[in-house]
């Protein structure tokens, strides 16, 4: 480097002396020049506050993450050399949050490490003598020191000393504090929904076993359902599920035992150990007393509804009473969609598929079926799309049964089947309503069906739903409503079908790599899945889970379920003209199928598998949703017949490839 003069030359050797090495460096890159960094170097002394904090403050201009790391580095350095011991970098060297937190629980209490800013962070019982490692701020505290030292030294072990920033103790510090406060949280919900205090209390209760005729005594049934534990119990059952966030309730009389089971992500689990026998007839007045249903009725279905407010929110329990072999099953469905968020981009990840949905959607006239199973997330989806069309003007009226979603701005209207108000009833007095967009709830019917593509006919955008397992499938249910052939080809725009697959835990998910016999159960081929990992649960039983907690090495995201929440799989089948033809031939639905896949359409086990490339799922989990014999035969004929697919080996092939590069047969 050569100076013009010896003033620059000056200048520049106090530029390199006068700082250290991070401060000569921001200088040199200009991000501060000597006036600031003296400035910063001043307000850091006296404030306390980190330089990094106070030259963003005076710059008005972010640090990039390398100037941070030198700035970090060299701060390490410095405390090594100041208080000679090792420094700690928890960027580089990895720290057990579960380890932390046993020494913290068991050796070091959370006063101690708060008072004198330190951090437990192993315990070497194979040492010679055995000791304890801990990170600390200031090292040579010796009220810190003789503190460690009276709680070592009766156990017999020694202390070894790290130095650590004060930022990253903070940040270690409180993320154990953090987990405690999950931790305790969840031990107040579990007293919360403990049933245990209650099911002692019964014994006090003049109750007797629930006969298996279902002739128990309905006044001492009554009796008992008012009686404090069995409300408890009830009450107990209802905010257990809720705190969960489980989807139903089952409440089954068994020949020995009441068995309660909760849905959680599309699977059934054994929510408490099985009750007494003797509690059915007073816990099935007492659900039944909630749901304004009535008690004395104990040969027919019923249908009920239970509010409450829990945690500052409305929540409604959809209740059905079902007479059994040993009693009334009942089954609690629970409608808390406060936490659901609206919007096609927010439930298909697929950018394809939301655009072809987006533009079915978009259209002002014409029908529009989402179809899947009980519990698949067709309203989810059907309010989503609403929510593309609400606008001050345009006039959308629903009528469902039951009302799950409140959207501002539209008419919902409920079935009230009783007073001869059922679906087709409401979409014909909609229809005199100068409607734009209609939704229908569920069409069962031939009355129903027909009048809802009467009105996309005459018009109008109508969206329901059907109880089919594919696309396709909807084709053909229709015709089995009586619809005719050339009804459903000019009014029908597209068919939306999905499920819900359980989404895999991202803490705790296992890699691992699935053998060729594996992919080609799913099509799929080991030279067409090259460079992709795919992940297994991390599933725990019961036992397994209480070992885990006990050595505190539970995933605290699934709890050793091995899934956390769920993740829609979608397949949507726009009416072509093709499609036209073939519906207007009564061509089967195989046939249907494939030509759909020719042009372009993404099958649910098609779009499960992209969530498996993804790490989002488990190929587990598309067998147990998804996978079917005949999906895959019609989706791989299809495919092949495209070129879109290797007839030898099974890989997925480019467009522009002429030969399958993997095993080198002519794609035609």
């Amino acid at each position: 480097m050569t100076y013009s003069s010896p003033q620059r030359r000056s200048t520049a050797l106090t530029t390199r002396t006068e700082f250290s090495p991070f401060g000569n460096k921001l200088v040199q890159s200009g991000y501060v020049d000597n006036d600031q960094m003296r400035q910063a170097l001043i307000e850091s002394r006296k404030s306390g506050r980190p330089l990094t904090e106070v030259l963003e403050s005076i710059t008005g201009k972010a640090l990039s993450p390398e100037l941070l790391r030198q700035f970090k580095k060299q701060q390490l350095f410095e405390l090594k050399i100041l208080y000679g011991v090792e420094s700690l970098d928890p960027e580089v060297t990895s720290i057990g949050s579960g380890v932390v937190g046993g020494l913290i629980e068991t050796l070091i209490p959370v006063d101690i490490c708060r008072r004198h800013r330190l951090v437990p962070l192993s315990r070497h019982d194979d040492q010679n003598p055995p000791s304890v490692l801990v990170a600390m701020v200031d090292p040579d505290n010796l009220e810190a020191s003789d503190d460690l030292n009276r709680i070592l030294r009766p156990q017999n072990l020694a202390l070894q000393r790290m130095v650590i920033t004060q930022e990253d103790y903070q940040h270690l510090i409180n993320e154990y504090l953090d987990e405690m406060a999950v931790k305790q949280k969840s031990i107040e919900q579990e007293k919360f929904t403990d049933i245990n205090q209650d099911l002692e209390n019964l014994g006090s209760l003049d109750l007797e076993d629930a006969p298996d005729d279902m002739e128990a005594d309905l006044g001492s049934a009554m009796k008992g359902a008012e009686d404090a534990p069995i409300i408890n119990l009830v009450n107990r059952i209802l905010a257990k599920a809720l705190h969960e966030a489980v989807s139903d309730i089952h409440i089954e009389p068994q020949e020995e035992n009441l068995r309660i089971r909760f849905r959680k992500d599309g699977v059934l689990r054994e929510a408490f150990d099985p009750l007494p026998k003797k509690i059915i007839p007073a816990v099935t007045a007492r659900f039944k007393i909630i749901s304004q249903l009535d008690i004395a009725e104990r040969r027919l279905p019923q249908d009920g509804r239970i509010r409450r407010m829990f945690e500052g929110r409305k929540v409604d329990f959809r209740v059905n009473t079902l007479p059994s072999r040993y009693g009334e099953k009942i089954v609690l469905r629970i409608l808390d969609n406060s936490s659901t968020q609206l919007g096609l981009d927010k439930l298909i990840t697929d950018p394809e598929t939301l655009q072809i949905v987006k533009e079915l959607v978009s259209r002002p006239f014409g029908l529009i079926l989402v179809t899947g199973p009980t519990g698949s997330g067709k309203t989810t989806s059907l309010y989503s799309a609403l929510s593309e069309k609400n606008s001050p003007g345009i006039n959308i009226s629903t009528v469902e049964d039951p009302i799950e979603y409140s959207l501002p701005g539209i008419t919902q209207v409920q079935v009230i089947r009783e007073k001869g108000l059922d679906f087709a009833t409401a979409l014909r007095a909609f229809l005199r309503q100068d409607p734009d967009v209609l939704l229908v709830g569920e069409t069962r019917d031939k009355e129903t069906a027909k009048t809802a593509i009467e009105a996309a006919l005459t018009g109008h955008l109508v969206l329901t739903t059907l109880h089919t397992n594919d696309a396709p499938g909807a084709i053909a249910r229709l015709g089995e409503m009586g619809i005719e052939p050339f009804m459903v080809s000019s009014s029908l725009l597209g068919v939306l079908a999905q499920r819900l697959v359980r989404r895999v835990c991202s803490e705790c998910r296992i890699p691992y790599e699935p053998t060729s016999e594996e992919l080609g159960r799913y099509g799929l081929s080991s030279n067409g899945e090259v460079g992709l990992t795919f992940y297994k649960a991390n599933t725990l039983t019961g036992e397994q889970i209480q070992e885990a907690k006990a050595k505190n090495t539970l995933c605290t995201t699934c709890n050793g379920v091995g899934y956390k929440g769920r993740c829609g799989v979608y397949e949507v089948m726009r009416v072509t003209e093709n499609l036209q033809t073939l519906i207007n031939d009564e061509a089967p639905t195989e046939r249907i199928k494939e030509v759909a896949i020719e042009e372009g359409m993404k099958t649910l086990l098609a779009y499960s598998l992209d969530l498996v490339r993804q790490g989002a799922t488990t190929l587990e989990e598309v067998e147990r949703v998804t996978f079917t014999d005949t999906g895959l035969e019609a989706e791989l004929k299809a495919k092949r017949k495209s070129g879109l697919t290797c007839r030898t080996c099974s890989a997925e092939l480019q467009p522009e490839w002429l030969d399958c590069p993997y095993c080198m047969t002519p794609r035609f």
